[in-house]
């Protein structure tokens, strides 16, 4: 089993469970316990669990998902540099999705400078930072409210699939690998996000530097999904081959301050 492999497995039990112990990872996944204690280091770098003697848990005491409140200060200033690049990409008369992601948030501030386009998002904050602006026309999907101030379940998810088509999706997520591509840890807005790709033309994947190699436990699509990378500097080689593989293009804003 490879360490990706191994380090999701942990996290999926540690979602299961709310609590992991390093021998009966260790018995159930056949391998050493200095192996999971090093798994379980690397996780806690990446803000995935935290550890604890003989374990791990949740970073936060009940999911390892990053809370809103400290999401929305990680890394600020990059994401609404990121933000402002991605909302280049908007034009009058588009129709675009919207996650509810910390960094479309950021975009939406962007795009209240802009006139005749349509938002399609399950963010709550999105649709609270646009419902005023006259100019441009705000569709909520509906469904059940989650900690994340976002509309999720099976009632968001179902209104996107038959109702909303978009000529370009804006999204984050919680990593991205090379190897496993595009990861999300929390479920509920992975499927709300599926749905999006699915009934987008153009998909833009926005990624600060925080979620470079951060492993989530559930797999939100490969880069063969996505047709744009946004990121601050150029990533690593072997993440710029699979984004070449894929015809995906490349975004810094290394690149746009020049």
């Amino acid at each position: 089993m490879f360490a990706l492999e191994r380090q999701n497995r942990i996290m999926e039990r540690l979602a299961a469970e709310g609590a992991v112990s390093v021998s009966r990872l260790s018995a159930e996944l056949e391998v050493t316990e200095e192996t999971i204690r090093r798994d379980l280091e690397k996780l806690e770098k990446k803000e995935c669990l935290r550890r604890t003697h003989g374990g791990a848990v949740p970073i936060d005491g009940s999911t390892y998902e990053l809370s809103l409140e400290k999401r929305k200060h990680t890394n600020v200033e990059e994401k609404a540099r990121l933000a402002k690049i991605a909302a280049g990409f908007v034009v009058t008369g588009d129709t675009i999705f919207l996650d509810a992601s910390t960094t479309t948030f950021y975009m939406a501030r962007e795009l209240k400078k802009m006139k005749n386009i349509t938002v399609i998002t399950n963010s709550m904050r999105v649709i609270g930072e646009l419902e005023s602006t006259e100019a441009i026309k705000v569709i909520a999907v509906g469904g059940m409210v989650s900690s994340n101030q976002s509309f999720v379940g099976a009632i968001a998810e179902k209104s996107i699939e038959d109702n909303y088509f978009a000529s370009k999706m804006f999204f984050s997520s919680k990593g991205v690998t090379d190897d496993a591509g595009i990861l999300e840890s929390n479920e509920q807005e992975c499927g709300i996000k599926k749905k999006m790709l699915e009934n987008a033309k153009t998909k833009y994947y926005i990624c600060d530097r925080s979620k470079v190699g951060r492993v989530g436990f559930v797999k939100l699509c490969g880069f063969d999904g996505i047709d744009y990378f946004i990121t601050e500097n150029m990533p690593e080689d072997a993440l710029i081959g699979k984004l070449s593989e894929n015809n995906v293009k490349l975004v810094t804003s290394d690149e746009n301050q020049q």
